[in-house]
């Protein structure tokens, strides 16, 4: 007979997240080999977990990390809010988030066994999702904002500026996280996009009865409010309406940002 204690069975539940009965069936099984149970336990959960692998994911966790030389953003998916706002879930996806700032993306594939780990123990079809790391580059600053709702971060931003400091480069990363901006500049904006919101407002205005020779300029003032909800330079600053994020910014550039959302 295999030679444990009920202390054995309890202490295998806490390590791995098994029931009472799966982890008293493996110590049987291992002849109470503590290590040998616990890794059967995983190697079953896995396997259990991996028949969950195409249920939905659409809920999660952003967390962000800072560092003077990098910045980092990792979404981590879960099926389930409840799964999500864990302690042991959000933990996890901040403890990603610094390994990426620090080490890099391949610092990944260093947690795997803690990503398996929790896979097993919430029951849930969890994965990472959009990874984004910044290297700050000389003379520029990186900065951060997390807005964070039921407990875990929703809705994560980074953002890389130069000739200003790391207070406005976070003034314009909350600014961002609320008024989601797709571009930097116009000039990021694909040439066919424009083209076809020209033509789409072209059409809306002479629909409306617009004298012909005045559709051009009426044309061009559409299509810049249509700039404004969508490049970031152009957005009247959310703080301060009657600026744009250009004024505030002033001889400050944003070099480049990223948003990272969870449930859209």
């Amino acid at each position: 007979m295999a030679d444990f204690t009920a202390k054995d069975v309890q202490r295998l539940r806490q390590n791995t997240g098994a029931g009472m009965m799966d982890s008293k069936n493996a110590l049987q099984e291992t002849a109470g080999d503590f290590e040998a149970a616990a890794r059967l336990l995983r190697e079953k959960g896995l396997a259990a977990s991996a028949k969950r692998s195409d249920r939905e994911n659409v809920q999660g966790a952003v967390a962000v990390a800072v560092t003077p030389e990098a910045g980092a953003l990792v979404q981590l998916r879960s099926e389930t809010d409840f799964v999500a706002k864990s302690a042991e879930f959000t933990k996890l996806a901040s403890d990603l988030a610094e390994q990426v700032a620090a080490k890099g993306d391949g610092a990944l594939a260093e947690r795997q066994d803690d990503l398996d780990s929790l896979k097993v123990s919430l029951k849930e079809n969890i994965e990472v999702g959009e990874v984004v790391r910044f290297d700050a580059a000389d003379g520029a600053v990186i900065d951060s904002y997390l807005h964070v709702q039921n407990d875990r971060g929703v809705n994560g931003v980074l953002v890389e500026i130069e000739g200003g400091p790391r207070e406005l480069a976070h003034d314009i990363a909350v600014h961002i996280a609320f008024a989601r901006p797709e571009y930097l500049s116009r000039d990021d904006v694909p040439a066919a996009l424009v083209e076809e919101a020209r033509k789409e407002l072209e059409a809306i205005s002479r629909n409306e009865g617009k004298p012909e020779a005045a559709l051009p300029k009426i044309v061009e003032g559409r299509l810049g409010g249509w700039y404004k909800e969508r490049v970031l330079v152009d957005q009247p600053y959310a703080k301060e309406e009657k600026k744009t994020v250009a004024e505030v910014l002033g001889d400050a550039r944003v070099r480049r940002f990223a948003q990272v959302t969870i449930g859209g």
